[in-house]
């Protein structure tokens, strides 16, 4: 028999046991689309991070408290409005530095309200983080100096909290306190999986009596070309190792920012593929078991084919090309399933999903895989066995 006619042979054995064969492949076809979503997924928030990171620009530096170093345990080390301006002192006419702290907020208008996060910055902040203004102004140094109550919103919180009407100069609540508007963002989309356009900028000052605290979560440093970086970054260190130890604060660049974001989602990615397999593993012994029931069943068959001629050859690779064809059939309709959650993941859900090409073949490679390490054993059983015994068993 040849492996076309083994192929045709499985095919029609598959169509006689269509509701078994089915339920066989359906944890193939779980595994499958698992894989290939999950990957899809994964590289499409790959894709958000790099470009998020990279509108930051290539000469932001990114200073926050702790390590970002794997095993590396947290510290207590805490930013102050002393620091930024410990540094600007030092960094002047080469860089300009800027921070911020966050907190999820209730945020209210006379026409809508919204729980959305609410950033306290200081002056420099729109053009150290590029945050260009649409209409009116952004915050200034009297407004820091003087905590005052004023906010520039995002483009989704303008419209959330206004509709369309002119936010400038109307009033919104954060906290039980009122604030004045006096600015908009222009749309700016995603970035590291943080809506922009949602959020809302009030002075650092008012900020920090707002939620209480004396900290600043991150500072963010711009130098003024690429070249000077490496001068920046040392300075950075020198002016913070005044108050901290080494290990008690990170410098990031543009390049170390998206490798930490790599490893991450790597590692996250990494996971959940290894949760989808488990689900191709259970298919792999569902196929095993109903190979091993069918060879059961067609004893007399393999009998009957051995005592005419047939070499155990051919009976283990009738059996073992049905059990790969079985896989296969899994393994097309995962990869189908998987496109298409990942368009639908896509184009209806915030959820950012690229399906890549290695991920489809990788999953339904596996899946003939899986096809040929589990429907070895039956194959081999069925090849194995005496045509005598076979012919008299019931």
């Amino acid at each position: 028999m040849t492996f076309i006619e083994s192929m045709r042979v499985a095919l029609t054995a598959i169509r006689a046991n269509r509701l078994r064969s089915g339920l066989t492949v359906l944890g193939v076809v779980i595994g499958v689309l698992s894989v290939v979503l999950l990957v899809a997924v994964g590289s499409g928030a790959r894709a958000v991070v790099t470009a998020g990171v990279e509108d930051l620009g290539s000469n932001l530096l990114l200073v926050a408290p702790g390590s970002f170093e794997f095993g590396q345990a947290p510290t207590r080390s805490q930013f102050t409005l002393e620091d930024i301006e410990s540094l600007s002192r030092q960094l002047r006419d080469r860089a300009r530095v800027t921070g911020s702290i966050a907190s999820g907020e209730r945020v209210r208008s006379d026409t809508g309200a919204a729980f959305t996060s609410v950033i306290g910055v200081t002056a420099d902040f729109d053009d150290v983080v590029n945050r260009p203004i649409a209409r009116g102004e952004f915050l200034n140094e009297s407004d820091l100096a003087t905590a005052r109550r004023v906010a520039v919103l995002g483009a989704t919180a303008a419209d959330g909290l206004f509709g369309g009407i002119d936010p400038i100069a109307r009033q919104i609540t954060v906290g039980g306190l009122r604030f004045r508007v006096i600015g908009t963002v222009e749309p700016l989309g995603s970035a590291l999986g943080v809506d922009r356009d949602s959020q809302v900028y009030v002075p650092l000052t008012a900020a920090q009596r707002l939620f209480g605290i004396r900290t600043i979560d991150t500072l963010f440093v711009r130098a003024d070309d690429r070249d000077g970086l490496d001068d920046v970054t040392a300075t950075i260190e020198r002016v913070l190792s005044e108050r901290f130890e080494p290990d008690e604060f990170s410098i990031l660049s543009q390049d170390e920012i998206l490798g930490v974001a790599g490893r991450i989602l790597d590692t996250l990615t990494l996971v959940l593929a290894a949760i989808a397999g488990i689900s191709l593993l259970v298919g792999g012994i569902g196929v095993s078991n109903i190979m091993l029931v069918s060879v059961s069943e067609r004893t007399r068959e393999i009998g009957l084919r051995k005592a005419l001629g047939a070499r155990t050859s051919e009976i283990t690779r009738q059996f073992l090309v049905e059990a790969i064809v079985l896989c296969g059939i899994g393994g097309v309709l995962g990869v189908a399933g998987g496109v298409g959650l990942s368009y639908v993941a896509e184009r209806f859900t915030p959820v950012p999903a690229e399906v890549t090409w290695w991920s489809v073949a990788l999953a339904f490679g596996v899946s003939v895989a899986v096809g040929v390490i589990f429907g070895v054993f039956p194959a081999r059983r069925a090849g194995r066995m005496d045509p005598v015994a076979a012919l008299r068993r019931e």
